[in-house]
């Protein structure tokens, strides 16, 4: 009797040790892969190829330069916002005014970080989730979550049309 009473207190003094070696800072999704695969997200596509009117008229080619069909997601994202990159970073004050027009913080980022992490802490999975590495992002975060079809139905019955959306009877039950 008593050896089973030393085994099981054995037993669960094992189970706290586990857990108490992990990361003190949870991680939610476990994107630190160890694995050698290629990562999808660190190739960008790159513009298609133009034939000029004037083969004479290229400029020179700079080696370590810039080409015309070099990605730029920074003056891309600045044309769908509707301002001018050819002004530079932050030169177009129209679309930074508009940007910031209910006021900006200087330290966002450090601001978002720790609210995150205070998050993460908080919803950091029950002992054996953490213990098998259960992913556990979706459950922390799913009261968060929007219900995308919801939402799309809500702007559709105000007439608003969203061409990227699917059509209602593709999603409907």
């Amino acid at each position: 009797m008593q050896v089973a009473k030393g085994i099981k207190v054995i037993a669960i003094g094992a189970i706290l040790l586990l857990a108490a070696c992990g990361d003190k800072d949870p991680k939610l999704l476990h994107i630190r892969s160890q694995s050698r695969a290629p990562d999808e997200f660190s190739v960008l596509p790159v513009k298609p190829l133009q034939l000029p009117e004037d083969i004479a008229a290229l400029p020179e080619p700079t080696p370590g330069g810039t080409n015309l069909t070099d990605p730029t997601p920074e003056a891309d994202a600045v044309v769908a916002l509707g301002g001018r990159p050819d002004r530079g970073a932050g030169g177009d004050g129209g679309l930074m005014a508009h940007v910031g027009r209910f006021g900006t913080s200087a330290a966002i980022r450090s601001q978002l970080a720790a609210e995150d992490l205070e998050w993460r802490r908080e919803h950091d999975g029950r002992l054996l989730e953490r213990l098998f590495s259960v992913n556990v992002y979706y459950k922390a975060y799913a009261e968060m979550s929007l219900d995308q079809y919801a939402e799309l139905e809500f702007w559709r019955k105000r007439g608003v049309r969203n061409v990227g959306a699917p059509p209602a009877e593709l999603y409907e039950n």
